[in-house]
């Protein structure tokens, strides 16, 4: 009697790319990216964007609610998903639940910075706060930000391929 066959083992769920998209400045380069690595992308927002043609992309708009993008993002965050955001309570939020994170500019936020970025956050809201009429905002958004992202997306991606 011949031996059985070996049973295959499951592929790999496909990682999934949660994108908090209202002010994604690196959305094209997310599509090629997954595209390159068969990875899936959310892209989330609370109005239509236009996204690509692709069975891979789809887009999740949710209502106008206060945090609903954010919502619905950390609700589909798994340790197979990379949640693109420059939202720090967001971010921690999907490291709570496995997943990894990247700003727009390439940096990630892992267990050992979200705690001091929520921190810092705090105390540069509460100086907003007491500072009337006082701008700011995150520098312009450059070339080094986007090869950075890409960079990481990319490494990232491999890592998640391997595990």
């Amino acid at each position: 009697m011949p031996a059985p066959a070996p049973v295959p083992a499951p592929a790999p769920t496909p990682v999934t790319i949660l994108v908090d998209a209202d002010a994604c400045p690196v959305k094209e380069e997310i599509y090629r990216v997954a595209e390159r690595f068969g990875a899936e992308v959310r892209v989330v927002s609370n109005s239509p964007f236009r996204v690509p043609v692709s069975a891979r992309v789809r887009r999740v708009v949710v209502s106008d609610g206060f945090d609903a993008a954010d919502d619905w993002i950390a609700e589909h965050a798994t340790p197979r998903s990379v949640v693109i955001t420059a939202d720090i309570l967001l971010a921690e939020r999907c490291l709570k639940a496995g997943a990894r994170v990247l700003k727009h500019d390439g940096r990630e936020f892992d267990a050992a910075s979200i705690g001091s970025a929520v921190a810092t956050r705090a105390i540069m809201e509460d100086l907003r706060a007491g500072m009337d009429g006082v701008g700011g905002g995150p520098p312009p958004f450059s070339k080094a930000d986007r090869s950075n992202f890409l960079q990481a997306l990319d490494r990232v991606l491999v890592q998640l391929r391997r595990s």
